[in-house]
């Protein structure tokens, strides 16, 4: 396995914190030989990454002996999308792997307190993002052409379990995600003429800073004594026995880029240990 990647280029949006799902994911692109963009807002705030992070981040991907630039991006905006795109094909001079990892996933409210400003806020990054980046990937993949597996770009989206089930005080959360496995579909049957994979992640929890929020949140939430109550709740329900983790996630997104995967595409696959079975 080592070195399968060598020789492509990875994009992974909302990638410059650490210890994010971003990062689990660059990190098993890097072990196996891929050059990396690491990718996040440039500003800083609640549920952002900050310089320092980004450098972490880097410095670990780095270490792994990887190539790495750092790309800011707001993926709500269309000229920074496209900018992402335009950076990782100036510096290593292609794209192979699109991850559209980015997500706002701590606006969590009842329907009655969600405004629509927090609805746009979301669905901005969620879901409008990863068609915006989607787009500015699938262009370049086009002008590349298919590789020797036959495939000229894989683009990934990361969704949720929350794509497959409702979650109480996420609706704007939930939504995006749902609709990012409409994005997948619709992307997957236009796009495969010009040999792009399009492809869905849903994993289950996966405890990340993010994470942390909604663990805090919900136990509270369901009236748990403590936030180590509502965990022990999460894995007695799982049928492996734990929530999810980084690295399980970063195996998927591997699998659906490597060329054991060329014949698959439009597909949402639950990474949930069992929790999620539609």
């Amino acid at each position: 396995m080592m070195g399968r990647f060598s020789g492509r280029v990875v994009v992974v949006t909302g990638s410059g914190r650490p210890r994010g799902l971003g990062q689990a994911i660059l990190q098993r692109f890097a072990d196996e030989g891929a050059s990396c963009v690491v990718s996040d807002v440039a500003k800083s705030g609640a549920g952002l990454a900050s310089s320092t992070d980004v450098a972490e981040v880097m410095d670990d991907l780095k270490a792994r002996g990887a190539d790495v630039i750092f790309q800011p991006c707001d993926v709500s905006d269309e000229a920074q999308a496209d900018a992402l795109v335009a950076a990782a094909v100036s510096e290593f001079g292609r794209l192979d792997v699109m991850v559209n990892n980015a997500g706002i996933g701590f606006l969590m409210k009842p329907l009655l307190d969600t405004s629509a400003a927090d609805w746009d806020r979301v669905l901005g990054v969620n879901l409008k993002g990863a068609f915006l980046c989607s787009k500015a990937a699938a262009r370049q993949f086009m002008v590349q052409g298919p590789g020797e597996d036959g495939i000229a770009g894989r683009i990934i989206n990361i969704a949720s379990q929350a794509a497959k089930s409702g979650f109480p005080h996420m609706a704007p959360y939930t939504a995006s995600k749902h609709g990012m496995v409409g994005l997948t579909r619709s992307n997957a049957v236009e796009l495969g003429a010009q040999r792009i994979t399009v492809n869905a992640v849903c994993p289950n929890h996966v405890t990340t800073g993010l994470g942390a929020e909604q663990n805090a949140y919900f136990s509270k939430l369901m009236g748990f004594d403590s936030v180590e109550a509502y965990m022990d709740n999460m894995r007695a329900r799982n049928p492996l026995g734990r929530p999810g983790l980084g690295s399980d996630t970063a195996a998927a997104c591997a699998w659906l880029a490597s060329s054991d995967a060329v014949y698959v595409t439009g597909e949402a696959l639950n990474v949930s240990g069992g929790e999620e079975v539609h």
